[in-house]
């Protein structure tokens, strides 16, 4: 079923306001009428009398011998008849034009009072819409910002006032929670950095059986595993919040500098990489977006076959940046897609040993990118593995960036 689109606040006050003056203007019309139409009996009750110019001409040929009583009576009659006839044209013709002066001045005035009404909704209206542009404009790094409505005790100030508090109550919040995230940096680096130190001096010393070494090495794979785990959540964390600073960043330089991490984890998967990256500069982050793109580049990697291959592509399309990355792969469900990007989902039930990951690395991605204000298109290939786009918007500082590379 097909639904019209909604009214705005303001034109629905408009219909209302309008709506209700022309009701008003239209039972008021109607009451004239009708009391004019009971004056105008009642006042003409007896105006129906005949002209006194008539009566004398009747009474000078009566007084000459020349009108007969009968021949006056009817001529009476029928100067009566014509009398009545034309004080009853007269007060029809009174009567509409009365009505329809009436009407026009009704249209009249209810257009100006529709066109009023806007204009005084928009007045009243006004500190709502200063309160929606100032939640749309906030977000983690502003809010020290408060709408601080002046004026009169009324309802939309109260509302200003209530939203001016929860403000207060969410930077409260954010801040309590950047404390939290730095102190839990330290306070779960500090005691896996001591395990680790410990772990490989009991591996490099002589002096430990080999029963030793192989429980040390075992526990030295869980301790990188769980720092990389902590090292993916902060990471998390600091992503889903909104930039504090955009800077112009070529992304074929981030991608370069993900593909110089990925050099050697590539070479050991026997995955060969394709890269042909076209200029485009995005304002963002350039750690993140860093981040981002080895991120990618690590789950092609490895959620690919051997002997396999990863094409990486960037450029501009429709307005936006682009980073393609495309691997090859066993074939993805379409039904899996929208869980890939979910905090600890893997697309393989084997991957859960200590030298797959954390389960983090595209919900990092989607974090980014979402921080970025960009989007992300994922399509299964039908012979296998993934296409995954990020699309980021451009810089308005891209003519400064550097000269355009040519494809690598």
């Amino acid at each position: 079923m097909r639904t019209l689109p909604s009214l705005s606040v303001r034109t629905r006050l408009t219909l209302v306001y309008g709506s209700l003056f022309l009701l008003t203007s239209a039972v008021l019309v109607a009451l004239t009428y009708l009391l004019t139409v009971r004056t105008m009996d009642q006042g003409f009750t007896t105006a129906g009398d005949l002209d006194p110019e008539m009566l004398a001409r009747l009474r000078d040929l009566a007084s000459q011998g020349n009108l007969s009583p009968q021949d006056g009576i009817e001529q009476l009659v029928t100067m009566r008849g014509e009398a009545d006839r034309r004080l009853a044209q007269e007060k029809r013709d009174v009567l509409e034009q009365l009505l329809r002066s009436s009407l026009l001045l009704m249209l009249v005035v209810g257009f100006l009072a529709v066109v009023i009404g806007y204009v005084v909704a928009g007045r009243v209206l006004r500190p709502l819409h200063r309160v929606t542009a100032t939640a749309r404009r906030l977000s983690e790094s502003n809010l020290h910002e408060r709408i601080a409505l002046e004026g009169p005790q009324d309802e939309i100030k109260d509302l200003a006032d209530t939203f001016d508090r929860m403000l207060d109550r969410l930077k409260r919040a954010f801040e309590s929670q950047r404390r939290f995230v730095a102190n839990a940096s330290h306070e779960l680096r500090t005691p896996l950095t001591i395990n680790r130190t410990v772990l490989e001096v009991a591996l490099a010393s002589r002096k430990n059986p080999p029963e030793t070494k192989a429980l040390a090495d075992v526990l030295l794979g869980n301790t990188a595993r769980h720092e990389r785990l902590i090292d993916g959540l902060l990471t998390l964390a600091k992503s889903e919040r909104d930039l504090d600073a955009r800077v112009a960043t070529p992304l074929p330089d981030v991608i370069r500098s993900a593909l110089d991490h990925l050099d050697d984890q590539a070479s050991a998967a026997e995955v060969d990489v394709e890269a042909r990256l076209a200029p485009a500069v995005v304002a963002g982050d350039p750690v993140l977006l860093e981040r981002c793109a080895v991120n990618l580049l690590e789950n092609a990697v490895k959620y690919n076959v051997r002997d396999g291959i990863v094409r990486v592509r960037s450029g501009v399309r429709d307005g936006a940046a682009f980073l393609e990355v495309v691997n090859t792969g066993r074939p993805v469900p379409s039904y899996e897609v929208g869980t890939l990007f979910e905090p600890f989902r893997r697309l393989r039930a084997d991957r859960t040993g200590s030298k797959d990951g954390a389960g983090l690395g595209l919900s990092i991605v989607r974090a980014v990118v979402d921080a970025h204000g960009g989007a992300i298109e994922t399509v299964p290939r039908p012979e296998g593995g993934l296409s995954i786009t990020v699309l980021l918007p451009l810089s308005e500082e891209a003519d400064l960036a550097a000269a355009p590379r040519g494809p690598v």
